[in-house]
């Protein structure tokens, strides 16, 4: 019986340096992933950054066709005596913005002859209602507000009837 006593010892010498060495591996495994996760995580951060940075380009590159028209107008005038050609001009680059704005999915709000909503609205004055329905309803705009795809962008400035 003492006999086995020693085979007993070589088996658990056996078995704990197999354990050991299972526990170095997985450890080995462990910090590899976590470094890979902490090396993604960087990345990641990294591209949220840069695709915010950039995150206006494509409007930008919609917009700069207006610029030019504006640089072309703005030499124009210089050399013109006569404003229709500049109105005109004003006219149609305005068009062009509104159009591109549009594209990009800025809608403007409609606040004349609406009921006044603090969602949508600021109030920055109150004049006397000619009528009792026209009590609480946006009688002018002063300021237009502005939806970018049907989230409120900017609150329209008006005038309320009181």
């Amino acid at each position: 019986m003492n006999e086995s006593l020693p085979d007993a010892g070589i088996e658990t010498n056996d078995q704990v340096a197999h354990l050991e060495a299972k526990v170095s591996e997985f450890e080995d495994k462990y910090l590899r992933l976590y470094s890979e996760f902490e090396n993604y995580k960087k990345r990641v951060s990294k591209d949220r950054l840069e695709q915010s940075k950039f995150a206006t380009a494509d409007a930008m590159l919609a917009f700069l066709p207006v610029i030019d028209d504006l640089e072309r107008a703005a030499k124009s005038a210089d050399d013109s005596k006569d404003a229709n050609p500049l109105k005109e001009g004003v006219k149609l680059i305005y068009s062009k913005i509104k159009s591109i704005a549009e594209s990009k999915g800025l809608k403007e709000m409609v606040s004349v002859n609406t009921p006044f909503d603090p969602d949508l609205h600021d109030a920055i004055a109150n004049i006397p209602a000619a009528s009792e329905n026209q009590k609480g309803m946006v009688m002018e705009e002063i300021e237009k507000g502005y939806y970018l795809h049907d989230r409120v962008i900017r609150h329209a400035k008006v005038v309320v009837g009181n």
